[in-house]
């Protein structure tokens, strides 16, 4: 039985938001060996590098013909320096600015922007679209990860930590949404740049403004971390992106911070507060409602040409240049004609249409 688009897509999403939530106490355990600025960069660098060995030794060469993926070419290189730019530069240094600024309890609270400020561009910039059940569903988790981030302690700030916080997640926002228009490219191969991209960027702030690196033992443990968390991740994440959109992607991501909080337990010794398992309540009932949701009716597809990894179902019939390898999947240049129909279907990247 073949698993719709839909439920992989918030499989992948929930996997990718479990390998992330990890990184939170993990990393907080090795904080005091280092500093944030650094400890992102070596993140970022170490899943960039964990998935560079990935492919080395499967033996592949990056984009190449033996991937069924479609390679990444140079018309991708402005949204790819979108990502690295916001991501990578602008969403950190806006974050240490305004996590100087600010109290814990605010940063934590303020830090949770980033999810709806991806669904509003979602939804507003890039065409996607999201029902009533979604919107709801997506509320709900966004509620829940609101609640996780309370705790006891001062709430304290001033103006421009705010703004400098709220930049922060609306940078991160921006990539998340500029990587799922990339999402039908290699999603190895778009990682491993972004990683890398990210990482290298971050690393020469550090360096700049003079902070120590860590020990060798840090050092390694905090680059194994990161393949896990910021590079097998964030592929994961990039599939979900292609499969269900940037929107509903944001919501599923959102869990992360209950991951962390249930790690932390034997981790840290933490214990879970009531608010704790509010939040995981919300949180879960948010993605059973985004789950159950159906969308479904007559929509019209415009011509488009594009190249990504397909079999061929409703959506794509059309003729193959010579030398198109007749194994599906497959991927090469392929044109979309107009289509109008009716199926079950979601603000995927063939799914951008007027309602």
């Amino acid at each position: 039985m073949s698993i719709s688009p839909r439920v992989a897509g918030a499989a992948l999403g929930l996997a990718a938001a479990a390998l992330f939530g990890v990184s939170a106490p993990v990393a907080k355990l090795l904080l005091p060996a280092s500093t944030p600025l650094v400890l992102a960069s070596l993140l970022y660098l170490g899943g960039g590098l964990g998935l560079t060995a990935l492919v080395w030794i499967r033996g592949l060469r990056p984009n190449s013909p033996e991937e069924r993926e479609a390679r990444l070419t140079g018309k991708d290189v402005p949204l790819l320096l979108g990502v690295i730019l916001c991501g990578g530069i602008v969403g950190p240094v806006l974050m240490l600015v305004g996590l100087e600024r600010l109290s814990g309890v605010a940063a934590s609270l303020l830090l949770n922007l980033e999810g709806p400020f991806t669904i509003l561009l979602a939804l507003l910039v890039f065409g996607e679209h999201l029902g009533r059940a979604g919107a709801l569903a997506a509320g709900l988790i966004m509620a829940g990860a609101a609640v996780l981030g309370l705790q006891e302690g001062e709430l304290r700030g001033d103006v421009l930590g705010i703004l400098a916080l709220a930049g922060a997640c609306l940078a991160w926002a921006v990539d998340n949404n500029l990587t799922q228009r990339l999402s039908l490219k290699d999603p190895l191969a778009l990682v491993r740049i972004k990683a890398l991209g990210s990482g290298a960027c971050t690393l020469v702030l550090a360096l700049l403004t003079g902070q120590p690196m860590p020990g060798g033992s840090v050092l390694g443990a905090t680059l194994v971390l990161g393949f896990a968390s910021y590079g097998v991740s964030i592929v994961l994440d990039a599939y979900a992106l292609r499969l269900v959109g940037a929107a509903r992607e944001a919501a599923y991501f959102a869990t992360a911070p209950f991951v962390g909080a249930l790690v932390s337990i034997p981790l840290l010794g933490e214990h879970l507060r009531l608010l704790d398992l509010l939040a995981g309540g919300l949180m879960a009932g948010g993605v059973v409602l985004l789950l159950r949701e159906r969308h479904a009716h007559v929509h019209t597809h415009a011509a488009l040409e594009h190249e990504h990894v397909h079999a061929h179902d409703d959506h794509h019939q059309h003729a193959h240049p010579p030398g198109t390898p007749d194994v599906e999947p497959h991927s090469h240049l392929h044109r979309h004609a107009p289509l109008t129909h009716d199926h079950p279907h979601v603000s995927d990247l063939h799914h951008r249409h007027e309602h």
